[in-house]
């Protein structure tokens, strides 16, 4: 099985990069682009559709052949909402960076019918899940209830200093529904300050898998299956952004049996 951590590779253009093949699995991929102003990043979607998502920074994107203008208004992705774009298969994108600008491409499985689309800040409200040291702060982008994509599920967490997230322990890796849906996901961490740290721990319940990692900013991690808590450290507050891909576009987890009573 690949190493479940992708550490950043320099500071400047692609920094990130993930796929299907690198990643030993089938459907999600991802890339981190930190560009300069005037830079452009651009590509062909093939048989895959993406979300571009404005990190940090300010740039110009056009994507099916529309003009979509200048996105982005955060200058930290603690500092609010972001903007993204989506998509479609079969169709070509492109951002010209006008500020320091830090570009997620998230991707997966194409199809249907869907159109280009940008998704500013406030298009889904901002959410708070859980209770005390385990609140963390929900920005959905591409949630499984608004019917914008063929595959792509995409959300940002910020879990303030000293507190859990991804937890009560879940999982999401059999195709069973109602009771659980496959999917795949990625983890993109930032912590604020960011020589901070935190943790994720991915396990299944037979511990076949079961690997627990320091993360550092700017690193990937990736939940081919199992459980996959997170836990940041007193000081530091840990974004991540999240994209998750299967054969249905369902969010439907599973909790971990012997952890359940803290939803009580």
């Amino acid at each position: 099985m690949p190493k479940l951590i992708v550490k950043p590779e320099g500071t400047h253009g692609r920094v990130s990069h993930v796929t299907p093949e690198s990643a030993g699995w089938t459907y999600v991929g991802f890339d981190v682009h930190r560009m300069k102003p005037g830079e452009i990043v651009a590509a062909e979607t093939g048989s895959r559709e993406v979300c571009l998502v404005w990190i940090s920074g300010k740039g110009k994107a056009t994507a099916s052949g529309e003009d979509f203008g200048i996105l982005g208004e955060r200058m930290s992705p603690f500092d609010g909402a972001p903007h993204a774009l989506y998509v479609p298969a079969d169709s070509n994108w492109s951002v010209t960076a006008e500020t320091d600008l830090e570009l997620a491409v998230c991707s997966a499985p194409g199809g249907g019918e869907y159109k280009a689309k940008a998704v500013p800040p406030g298009t889904h409200p901002k959410l708070t899940r859980g209770k005390g040291s385990n609140v963390r702060h929900v920005h959905n982008i591409m949630p499984e209830d608004d019917n914008a994509a063929h595959s792509l599920l995409v959300v940002e967490v910020i879990t303030p200093n000293g507190n859990t997230s991804s937890y009560p322990s879940h999982k999401h890796d059999r195709d069973d529904l109602p009771n659980e849906s496959l999917l795949e996901e990625t983890y993109y961490h930032r912590l604020n300050p960011p020589q901070g740290f935190a943790f994720q721990r991915v396990y299944t319940d037979d511990r076949s898998l079961d690997e627990a990692m320091a993360v550092e900013d700017g690193d990937v991690t990736l939940v081919p299956k199992g459980y996959h808590p997170c836990a940041t450290i007193h000081g530091y507050d840990l974004y991540y952004l999240n994209v998750m891909a299967g054969p249905k576009r369902v969010w439907k987890f599973h909790n971990a049996k012997e952890h359940e009573w803290l939803l009580g």
